[in-house]
């Protein structure tokens, strides 16, 4: 697995031809979360949002699984661990309040990412992890891909955005369903009910080729189009049209309309270049 090493190494960060890929980079307890992990997600994600030329992000998992969610072998555990292999758990419940708050930022930074995100997702997805593949943009998965949410079974609710991020996803009845009857779903599965956006035999080829395709387009008007999806999921309709047009504005005033326009009418694809 390629990357760079962010802070202690249990997430990776690349950038090539304007794909951003972060990596979660604890392959042998499954990328499973840690506090050192969270930590280092919230630098990375830090990077790649300040990352000059960067116009894709991928989110991913080293080894065999996306990611497990939280280490529940630490969880199960009075022992608290060194700074890697240590849960969101602390030593009350106003530092554990505090530790979940400062982990569930990570949703809202991927959520609201200025760029199109894509979730690469092998092997296990589940819990915490689940959530993290629901905030991205698309979510690709490999067919031997597993999801479940997981919370219920191991004697929690959820955290990072779980049944706000799922509800929206697929639905207030399925919601229910999957977050209070937890259970293994196929990838396949996941796509029949709006979990997953495509299932692939080739995960990195497809993400590679989505990935490539989006970072072609114009940066400004995918910004404004990721703004507009998200004042659609929240805002009345009225607030939302005053929203929508003064970025529909802006766009169609800009170069990049112009080099589309010329590009259409010569037969040819254009090559962006505003930021």
């Amino acid at each position: 697995m390629s990357g760079t090493e962010v802070g202690s190494g249990t997430v990776l960060f690349d950038l090539v031809d304007g794909v951003g890929t972060v990596t979660l980079n604890r392959p042998e307890r499954r990328n499973a979360i840690s506090w050192q992990l969270v930590e280092d997600l919230l630098a990375a994600l830090d990077r790649a949002g300040s990352a000059r030329g960067l116009r894709v992000l991928v989110v991913t998992g080293a080894g065999s699984d996306f990611c497990v969610g939280a280490d529940l072998a630490r969880v199960g555990s009075d022992h608290q661990g060194d700074q890697e292999t240590r849960t969101l758990r602390g030593r009350s419940a106003e530092d554990d309040l505090a530790r979940l708050t400062h982990a569930s930022t990570i949703v809202e930074l991927l959520t609201s990412f200025p760029r199109p995100t894509i979730a690469a997702v092998d092997g296990a997805c589940a819990g915490a992890g689940l959530s993290l593949a629901l905030a991205a943009d698309f979510r690709i998965a490999a067919e031997r891909a597993v999801f479940n949410t997981a919370f219920v079974s191991a004697g929690v609710s959820g955290d990072l955005g779980s049944a706000w991020l799922l509800t929206r996803a697929v639905g207030g009845a399925r919601a229910r369903a999957l977050l209070l009857d937890p259970g293994k779903l196929t990838a396949a599965r996941a796509a029949d009910v709006g979990i997953v956006t495509e299932v692939v035999a080739d995960l990195r080829t497809r993400v590679d080729e989505l990935a490539g395709k989006l970072a072609t387009q114009a940066p400004r008007a995918m910004r404004y189009a990721k703004q507009n999806l998200a004042d659609a999921a929240l805002a009345p309709l009225s607030d939302y049209l005053g929203r929508e047009a003064p970025r529909m504005v802006d766009c169609a005033r800009g170069a990049d309309a112009r080099l589309a326009a010329r590009a259409f009418m010569e037969g040819r694809r254009p090559v962006f270049t505003e930021e």
